[in-house]
């Protein structure tokens, strides 16, 4: 079921509708400031499970965490330092994902088993309101078919995932049309691991950084 709300304007049914879904364990694509994400309830390992499912993602393949309150991040992750608050000060809401000390609250199939875990907050109200309604964080990954087109409209999602979930919610085409900057600050200085849409100079005004690889 796709739901057209192409002016982000938010919508009480719809939003109560698709809340309902992700808290019995179904999952729901929206939009974010960057691709259509897909949710599920980041508690529910069977939600999880099909999220995997859903995309064809192997299970090697961690899933992101999205947030709708910076104060949530301690619900999902530990060890949350200055600098890393520093960095959620300046850039969040926006495109840039953090990888933290997981919380022991977090499942391992969402790691994969890693002891760590990416985190986001998104800067889109339609995004926002749905993580507040659910009242939980969600584990949000780009909605398409794994190594698919990036889902940037609702029509994208729709041709690639529509039989494979249980709702999509059409905010129109995401703002920024790219992935979200990866930085991994489980390590000092902290490690670039994705560059996206939000640029190394930026984050370098805020805190050193190496490069994966170097």
């Amino acid at each position: 079921m796709t739901i057209d709300n192409q002016d982000n304007s938010v919508m009480i049914p719809e939003l109560e509708r698709a809340s309902n879904i992700l808290r019995n364990g179904g999952l729901v694509a929206f939009p974010t400031d960057t691709l259509y994400a897909l949710g599920a309830n980041v508690f529910d390992e069977n939600a999880i499970k099909k999220v995997f499912v859903a995309k064809g993602r192997p299970t090697t393949m961690a899933l992101p965490i999205l947030l709708a309150d910076p104060n949530d991040l301690n619900n999902v992750a530990i060890d949350v330092s200055e600098d890393i608050r520093n960095l959620i000060e300046m850039f969040w809401p926006g495109p840039l994902t953090l990888v933290l000390k997981k919380h022991k609250s977090i499942s391992d199939i969402l790691t994969s088993g890693n002891h760590t875990v990416a985190v986001r907050m998104p800067n889109h109200q339609l995004a926002l309101e749905l993580i507040k309604s659910v009242g939980i964080p969600l584990a949000g990954t780009s909605a398409n078919i794994f190594g698919g087109v990036d889902p940037t409209d609702a029509s994208i999602v729709e041709k690639q995932m529509g039989h494979n979930i249980d709702m999509i919610l059409d905010g129109g085409a995401c703002p920024m049309q790219g992935a979200s900057t990866i930085l991994d600050v489980t390590s000092i200085p902290p490690n670039l691991i994705r560059q996206g849409v939000l640029s190394l100079e930026e984050i370098s005004k805020v805190v050193e950084l190496t490069e994966s690889g170097s």
